[in-house]
């Protein structure tokens, strides 16, 4: 399809919330508007495009919303769409209301799907990175990421002054099931004694004789931040595991759970979510599909679907060796 044949164009969020994603479909709308295009709003992700669950949108319709955390358009994982029958479904859809082109605000799953679609049925669909979990090759930063991490932080903060009150070892579990970005950061932030990620193999009998150096040390007390992926179990497996070997000291667990989606938007995240939603829009008029939008050194990049999934974005060594240096 040329690019000067796209009219309309469908806006969803699809898998897990992120902070951010109503300040992007706030850019997109207004920026489709603004360029002459209608935008409609497709509800509940993949579910909504297969049930035809979509309305178009107008400037207003996307007023007071970048300040709220979740998604107005509502967000969902779909089975359905894996399927050819789902997609041949989906685009029966854009057809029925004349949608031209795609914009799908998510993760690699989103991606994944975008891509497959995409090739089926020769759809322009652009990418906006909407994850905490920060793991999209392409992109310096996602959409959320640093909204997560300060709420990880906050919590974190609060913890450690009753872990001190009462002279305890904590195991604080932050959401990263593949990826530890979120727990090397707000670990980092919070002075944390160990930080555990799926990117690194734990080694119980190290994080103990950490933990006893420290205690000898007659620290207060010590915090532990776990990314939920990580090799050795959740925190309450290493916390028992733990507790084995170093049972002189009281240890409790907190999971911070799906705290860290929610809540509004830090202003990093509304800038860069509204930053990426336009250049969205501009990228489809422009010709551009199958790629994913990212800030890379501020600048604004242009990843191919096949490359946000098969790669994922690297730890950098420098924030693991501030861990080791700075406890």
């Amino acid at each position: 399809m040329p690019f000067n044949d796209i009219r309309k164009i469908g806006v969803f969020t699809s898998g897990g919330d992120a902070p951010g994603m109503n300040a992007c479909i706030r850019a997109v709308v207004r920026s489709g508007i603004h360029y002459g295009l209608e935008i409609w709003g497709i509800q509940r992700g993949y579910n909504g495009l297969i049930d035809g669950d979509m309305k178009p949108l107008e400037s207003r319709s996307v007023g007071n919303i970048m300040q709220k955390g979740g998604t107005f358009l509502h967000s969902a994982r779909s089975e359905a769409f894996r399927t050819k029958e789902g997609r041949k479904k989906a685009f029966e859809q854009l057809q029925k209301k004349g949608i031209d082109a795609l914009v799908a605000i998510g993760g690699d799953g989103t991606f994944r799907g975008a891509n497959v679609f995409s090739k089926e049925y020769d759809i322009p669909i652009v990418g906006c990175p909407g994850t905490i979990d920060n793991d999209l090759f392409g992109t310096d930063i996602t959409i959320g990421y640093d909204t997560a991490i300060n709420t990880a932080m906050r919590a974190i903060d609060n913890i450690k002054d009753t872990a001190q009150a009462h002279n305890r070892l904590f195991f604080v579990e932050v959401m990263g099931r593949d990826a530890g970005f979120i727990a090397l950061r707000s670990g980092i932030a919070t002075g944390a004694e160990a930080v555990l990620i799926p990117e690194q193999k734990t080694n119980i009998d190290v994080l103990v004789s950490t933990l006893e150096r420290l205690h000898e040390l007659k620290n207060s007390s010590s915090i532990v931040v776990v990314a939920e992926g990580d090799d050795e179990g959740g925190a309450f497996k290493i916390a028992e595991k733990v507790n084995e070997k170093f049972k002189d000291h009281e240890i409790r667990v907190s999971i911070l759970g799906h705290i860290q989606r929610g809540g509004s938007p830090t202003c990093m995240d509304r800038v860069l979510a509204s930053k990426i939603g336009l250049e969205a829009v501009k990228a489809l008029i422009s010709g551009k599909r199958n790629v994913m939008i990212g800030q890379i050194c501020n600048e604004t990049a242009y990843t191919p679907f096949e490359k946000t999934t098969k790669h994922h974005a690297a730890i950098n060594p420098a924030l693991l060796e501030m861990i080791e240096i700075l406890v």
